[in-house]
Order: C-alpha cells, then sequence, then structure tokens
C-alpha cells in the first residue's frame, strides 16, 4: 500500500496559521529574516527545453527591478515579492512529527536520490537539478552565503521516506545544503511525484546556517515549491509515473489548497530540459 501525506494526517497543509503553533512549540520564536520570493527563469516548452544548470544570481537595488518575481526574471533584477509561509506536511523529518534526520551526519549533501548509512536505496524516477539562490530581503537582494536549505520531496509513488508503509527505514529524497558566496544551492534528485488532492510540489526550511539545521534551531521560513504543469506532464509520462498522472489530471495549480490562494505566483519554478536527460529548476529565494 503506497501512503501519501492526506492518508495519515488529515491536518497536513492546513496552512500558516495551524503550522506557527507547531513550529514555535518545537522551535522556539520563528526567526523571520525578510520576506521570501521565488523566482523562475528561462521557458519551458511543453515537449523539449533548454538543458542549461546556470545557477540564480541577484543583483541588490538593481536599477529599473521588477515589481514582481515572474517579470524579475524577465530584467534581470532582483525578487520584490515575499513567498508565503507554508506548512511543512505531516512528513516533515525535522523532529516535529516522529523521525528526525537533521541530526544524521550523512543529511547534509547535494545529491539525495540515495538513503545513506545503513540504507542504500535509490527512489527511482526522471532526473531532477533543483538550483535555489537565497538572497537577502534586509539587504537589499544581496546574495546570502553560509545559510541552510533543508529541502524534501516525495518519491515517484507519492510517498515520503522515514513514514510511508515499507520506507520506515529509508531517508532518501532528503538533504541539506549550505548556500555558497553567490548565495547558492544544488539539490539532485528525481521528478517528484503526483498524489491525490495536491499538485506536485517540493517542500523546503531555510535555516540561518547549517549548526541551525542541523541541531533544531529556529527555522527561517518554510514553504513550497510549486512545479510546471508542461514539465509535469512529460514527466509523468516516463514508465512509473502512471499514477502520477493520473492524479495531475484530476487537480491544478489554481485549485490546490496551498497554492491555490494566488494561483503559486511566487512559488511557481520555471523548469527547463526534458524527461529524457533531466530536469533542472531553478528559483532565487529571497529569505
Amino acid at each position: 500500500m503506497t501512503t501519501h501525506e492526506d492518508d495519515l494526517d488529515d491536518d497536513h497543509d492546513r496552512g500558516l496559521a495551524f503550522d506557527v503553533g507547531t513550529l514555535l512549540a518545537r522551535r522556539g520564536a520563528l526567526k523571520l529574516l525578510g520576506g521570501v520570493s521565488l523566482l523562475a527563469i528561462g521557458g519551458c516548452a511543453a515537449e523539449s527545453v533548454s538543458t542549461s544548470a546556470g545557477r540564480l544570481t541577484s543583483t541588490p537595488g538593481a536599477p529599473g527591478a521588477a515589481s514582481s518575481a515572474s517579470s524579475a526574471g524577465a530584467t534581470g533584477g532582483p525578487p520584490t515579492a515575499e513567498v508565503p509561509d507554508e506548512t511543512g506536511g505531516p512528513y516533515p523529518g525535522d523532529g516535529s512529527n516522529g523521525p528526525n534526520v537533521l541530526d544524521d551526519s550523512g543529511i547534509v549533501r547535494s545529491d539525495i536520490t540515495t538513503s545513506y548509512d545503513t540504507a542504500t536505496t535509490r527512489a527511482e524516477g526522471v532526473p531532477l537539478t533543483v538550483n535555489l539562490t537565497l538572497t537577502g530581503v534586509a539587504q537589499g537582494y544581496a546574495a546570502l552565503a553560509g545559510a541552510a536549505v533543508y529541502l524534501w520531496h516525495c518519491d515517484r509513488d507519492g510517498s515520503y521516506s522515514l513514514y510511508s508503509p515499507g520506507l520506515e527505514s529509508e531517508n532518501y529524497l532528503r538533504g541539506v545544503q549550505e548556500s555558497d558566496a553567490a548565495g547558492a544551492v544544488t539539490f539532485t534528485t528525481i521528478f517528484p511525484g503526483a498524489y491525490s488532492g495536491r499538485w506536485p510540489h517540493i517542500h523546503f526550511e531555510v535555516y540561518s546556517s547549517v549548526e541551525d539545521a542541523t541541531t533544531s534551531g529556529p527555522i527561517v521560513k518554510t514553504s513550497q515549491i510549486a512545479l510546471p504543469m508542461a514539465a509535469c506532464e512529460q514527466a509523468y509520462r516516463t514508465a512509473g509515473y502512471e499514477r502520477s498522472a493520473q492524479n495531475l489530471a484530476g487537480s491544478s495549480l489554481t485549485s490546490d489548497h496551498v497554492f491555490g490562494d494566488d494561483g503559486g505566483v511566487h512559488q511557481l519554478a520555471t523548469v527547463t530540459g526534458d524527461a529524457s536527460s533531466g530536469f533542472v529548476a531553478n528559483l532565487t529565494i529571497g529569505v
């Protein structure tokens, strides 16, 4: 039996008001350093697009900076809209709901396709590279070096390591990366599946440092990344994603109870590449 987010916990993805209480109780006061905005670059064709894996950077205080995340991508200016705080769901693996991988020595890694430590199972699926760039809202969207991102998502069956039946001993598709001098982090993973009730997405938490991330320090931001329909449709035509294709057909970004409030405009990544050679998702996150 495959278990998804909405199969085990009716409280998942109930929004910020519900989750802030949980986060405060677990980690103490939430240190908000500013807004988070998502900037997607490039275009996404239905069948094939550029596979360039270039990372995004933002220029602090650039003249004529765009007034929205999407238009900022066209002008090269910094993001200027805050990404909404979102629930981490019932399967965060950060100690707030059962298992905690953040204190594991193997959690700081870029390639999250395999389990680590005593488990070595590889999650099968279409390759996906996630390039994120952290910028500081209070610093005029200058690059944030030395911050940390914890990223996790379901596998192609819609199941989560650590939680779903048969995956309790697996910890794949979870990892922490420290941002470099340009504020950039990169994760090598697979394209997540779609399960009933949710649009395809990736979870993330931002911390001030790797030390905070791995010692139950305060979370700066919890949110989710939405994936564009064209990339999802192509990925889900690949063997192993049949159930995801069915679930995608019954959902939409605008009706999703996480992204639907604004159509995911500040959380929607632009994905380049194709299902054969792999996809690349690019986002800039203002913190």
